[in-house]
């Protein structure tokens, strides 16, 4: 296993793998491949945090992580950071490759000074890499009242104490949102990719 940053010859190989990762995971198709490809020329994207993950040559896992913000009450703002997606490709799923990948990019992140995490996932998983609901750290979710515990929300310092007499409101990067903003655009990248079956499953956003 051999991890280290991506390369723009790796581009089109990531998003492929990023499309079979979420595909019909989170919605029937996915949007995901298309977020990645159009964050590269971000301002907020983090090329130094922008990792892809090998097994015998073969690219099997990537992350990325994003410059955020908090915003407090006052209109204050902190600087916050967030990643994804996170992809492992069908078939190294649920082998430990995943964990794997994000602790080493967290560790990475905590040596550049990254401070804070905010990020949209399942604690069952995250909580093994040291994630909890970010409500415990008085970071609030911005679509949800500031009273309740989203439980998809979750949080962690990497620098301890970071958060400190703080209570802020996190909304995730405008970056996230580049199919809904560009659907035609969306729509001709979408169509150089092999067709595939959308499906509505359980579990699926609303």
């Amino acid at each position: 296993m051999n991890i280290r940053n991506e390369q723009p010859n790796d581009y089109r190989e990531v998003e492929n793998l990023t499309r079979e990762a979420f595909w019909n995971v989170y919605r029937p198709g996915c949007t995901e491949h298309f977020v990645l490809h159009k964050y590269r020329n971000n301002p907020d994207f983090i090329p130094e945090l922008d990792f892809v993950m090998e097994e015998d040559g073969k690219i099997i896992g990537h992350i990325m992580f994003s410059k955020a913000e908090l915003v407090k009450d006052d209109g204050s703002k902190i600087p916050s950071w967030t990643f994804g997606p996170i992809s492992i490709l069908p078939g190294y799923k649920r082998k430990g490759y995943g964990l794997k990948l994000l602790n080493f990019a967290l560790e990475k992140a905590k040596a550049m000074g990254v401070a804070f995490l905010c990020m949209e996932g399942n604690i069952e998983f995250y909580k093994h890499a040291g994630f909890d609901l970010a409500s415990k750290l008085k970071i609030h979710y911005h679509a949800e009242p500031k009273d309740c515990d989203v439980p998809y929300f979750l949080a962690q310092e990497l620098i301890p104490g970071f958060l400190n007499g703080i209570e802020a409101t996190y909304c995730p990067p405008k970056g996230y949102f580049v199919a809904d903003e560009f659907p035609e655009e969306f729509a001709a990248y979408e169509a150089t990719f092999p067709p595939k079956e959308k499906k509505v499953l359980p579990g699926q956003l609303q």
